[in-house]
């Protein structure tokens, strides 16, 4: 459904006019002088839609399914970032605009259909419609990211990436025992501190890389901004039936609020006993 065809607009008009002055902005910044290590990204907490493409032809129950954000994680991390005085940056926009946490060209970067439901609008894009999104969505909330983590670089401040994300209870017929998981690639350093962390509680059912795992052909946010920089960094999912609802949001952001600075420590004091002695 390419909106660009013979006598339609320069790519260039078709990138600068996706978003108007009415469309949500695509990515928010909440307590931006926390004073904490930790930088909270959330890449799919948003589900608006530019007002360009419509709903891209679904219809309103699935606008607000897991196909189109991840559920429950933007009250999580808002709250999580109050707690712990850290900036959290926020993406704004349906996964199915654009996925801000897939690398381009990936097959579910722009999906046609997602989890069985198709998605006309994001069917036949040109590759200029497929820039478009990329310019006005993926890009400004990635460059928001780095300019963060380059002027905590700058003040040699300490930093410690958290990607949140949240994951279905049931996908395509199986059930999913954990309650939340740490996904780690090359880098498992804060992952295995924070799972051992929260294993401590004998009611939580903690995963290891699940219910996924990082890699470079499915990911964006930790290989590119963890791993290249060098920094501590871990993906958490949270199941969705966990936090729908702010009660449940609550409690998780207290949770994570009371392990991340002990796994935190945890990785100080394994890098002190690691160094060399005098």
């Amino acid at each position: 459904m390419g909106a660009v065809g013979a006598g339609g607009p320069s790519d260039v008009t078709l990138i600068s006019s996706l978003l108007v002055a009415d469309d949500v902005p695509p990515v928010s910044v909440f307590n931006a002088d926390g004073n904490s290590a930790f930088l909270i990204v959330a890449d799919h907490a948003g589900n608006a839609f530019p007002r360009a493409l419509g709903k891209l032809g679904i219809d309103a129950p699935d606008q607000e399914r897991h196909i189109a954000w991840d559920i429950g994680i933007g009250g999580v991390c808002r709250t999580l970032a109050d707690l712990l005085h850290a900036t959290f940056i926020r993406q704004n926009y349906s996964r199915l605009v654009i996925d801000c946490n897939r690398p381009q060209g990936a097959p579910d970067s722009i999906p046609p259909a997602s989890d069985g439901t198709s998605v006309p609008g994001n069917a036949g894009l040109s590759p200029a419609e497929r820039a478009a999104r990329k310019a006005a969505i993926f890009d400004p909330y990635h460059a928001c990211i780095a300019t963060e983590l380059d002027r905590r670089q700058a003040a040699s401040r300490p930093t410690v990436l958290i990607a949140m994300h949240s994951f279905t209870p049931v996908f395509r017929g199986v059930e999913r025992p954990w309650h939340v998981g740490m996904l780690y690639h090359r880098d498992a350093r804060f992952a295995r501190a924070l799972l051992a962390r929260l294993r401590q509680d004998p009611g939580l059912v903690v995963g290891d890389n699940e219910p996924y795992a990082v890699s470079d052909a499915t990911d964006w946010t930790i290989p590119h901004h963890g791993e290249r920089r060098d920094i501590l960094h871990v993906g958490i999912e949270i199941r969705q039936d966990l936090i729908a609802q702010p009660q449940g949001q609550l409690e998780w952001a207290e949770r994570m609020a009371t392990a991340l600075p002990h796994a935190l420590a945890a990785c100080a004091e394994e890098q002190r006993a690691d160094a060399p002695g005098p």
